[in-house]
């Protein structure tokens, strides 16, 4: 069942298993809402094919294309510094991919595009990644654009494809945090694998302060199974999910149990109880 027009449409509950459509545009119309009478049955021939898709297209459904472009445009972020150490083929691409191997190619897009904004990017990040004392780009013969790290210790610059897993990683995520215009949800699966641990808090402070933006700034959902990452959390951004023995899990918020509040309250950080089992019942 379709609702059109702006006003917010009626909820109703599936879990009943018992819903009588035509009775609820009845209950619907009876309330006297004014939307009531733009609401329209919608049976589509394929059941394995979404409604949201399929009439998210259309241009009279406003809100569910609305629905869908946002849904569009959450981000997946599963790095594999791997994939970043390889040569793609040379040109510009704004956003970067799912593991991240187009990241020289985002480089090229972002000294494209923002060119002096770019100069200060690099400068930033390179006062945030330990032992780096500059980070810049060179092109090869063939039009590529390849990123330089300049090491305190060495003379030489080192390129991308000979510098180690947690610098990549920790690159990527802060050019993923610096996209002129990011996508509203960024997803980012277990941050931690190959990251010194003290990295972990500075890397948590850059995500927290990009959600926090007032103005561009995307929500951003972090799964993670390091207690150091944790440490860096308040128990109000830290988010339990425990999968029960039907199979089906539970989500909790941390800082909804009284004793551990109480706890970090008093100084103990998140990550230890986590560890010692005040987070779950393992």
């Amino acid at each position: 069942m379709v609702w059109k027009g702006d006003v917010e449409g009626q909820k109703f509950d599936e879990d009943t298993n018992q819903i009588d459509i035509m009775d609820l545009i009845r209950t619907v119309e009876e309330q006297g809402k004014e939307e009531s009478r733009e609401t329209e049955i919608i049976e589509l021939e394929d059941r394995r094919r979404l409604g949201i898709a399929t009439l998210g297209s259309l241009k009279q459904h406003s809100r569910i294309s609305a629905f869908r472009r946002f849904i569009e445009g959450w981000y997946l972020s599963y790095f594999e510094p791997a994939a970043a150490r390889g040569l793609p083929l040379a040109g510009p691409q704004q956003h970067l991919n799912i593991h991240g191997d187009n990241l020289s190619n985002v480089v090229q897009f972002m000294e494209r595009e923002h060119p002096e904004k770019f100069k200060a990017i690099l400068r930033r990040i390179a006062g945030k990644i330990p032992g780096v004392k500059e980070i810049d780009t060179k092109k090869s013969d063939d039009g590529r654009l390849l990123l330089r790290f300049n090491d305190k210790g060495f003379k030489d610059p080192f390129y991308a494809q000979q510098m180690s897993d947690g610098t990549l990683k920790i690159f990527a995520y802060l050019i993923l945090l610096e996209d002129p215009s990011p996508p509203p949800f960024i997803c980012i699966e277990e941050p931690e694998n190959g990251l010194y641990h003290k990295l972990l808090e500075m890397l948590v402070r850059e995500f927290r302060e990009h959600a926090a933006a007032q103005r561009g700034g995307s929500q951003i959902f972090v799964t993670t199974h390091q207690p150091y990452f944790v440490d860096a959390l308040g128990p109000d951004e830290v988010w339990i999910l425990e999968k029960g023995a039907d199979g089906f899990s539970t989500i909790k918020r941390a800082s909804d149990d009284e004793i551990v509040q109480s706890m970090v309250l008093e100084g103990l950080p998140l990550g230890a109880l986590w560890y010692s089992d005040y987070l779950d019942a393992r």
